[in-house]
């Protein structure tokens, strides 16, 4: 398992780790970019990053689940916000503090990007998870 630490000498970060150490052996998933596509490629919430935001995860979850991982076993994340001030990147972090992201805690960077890849996309979210190794079968 992903060992987290806050490191006492550097200021204290709000709601994620400053490291995380996975030793050798562990299974870590590579996502690509969570976006804010519904299973039809539709964006969900046009204009309100918030609501980008929840499905960014709601896709991450899904991800995740599809190779044995979840949420809560992240241990890197990069989020990308398209704002060119601090208002919306502290609604979307409100969003991630407030999932099981930030579980881990992980570590994390939070960015503010002029555009991202879909017409009206506002969020992305980029993530390394830990991959528990499934239980050996009793025969």
């Amino acid at each position: 398992m992903a060992k987290h630490q806050t490191v006492p000498a550097l200021f204290p970060p709000p709601g994620y780790a400053h490291t995380a150490v996975v030793e050798a052996g562990e299974r870590l998933a590579f996502l690509a970019g969570g976006v804010p596509l519904d299973r039809d490629g539709e964006l969900v919430g046009p204009g309100d990053p918030v609501a980008q935001t929840r499905q960014v995860l709601a896709n991450l979850a899904t991800a995740l689940a599809s190779v044995g991982s979840s949420l809560d076993r992240v241990v890197a994340s990069t989020v990308y916000v398209v704002a060119d001030r601090p208002g919306p990147l502290s609604e979307v972090w409100a969003v991630v503090d407030a999932s099981a992201l930030h579980d881990g805690p992980h570590t994390s960077t939070l960015l503010g990007v002029s555009t991202l890849g879909y017409t009206g996309q506002l969020v992305e979210i980029t993530v390394t998870a830990v991959v528990p190794e499934a239980p050996a079968v009793e025969g």
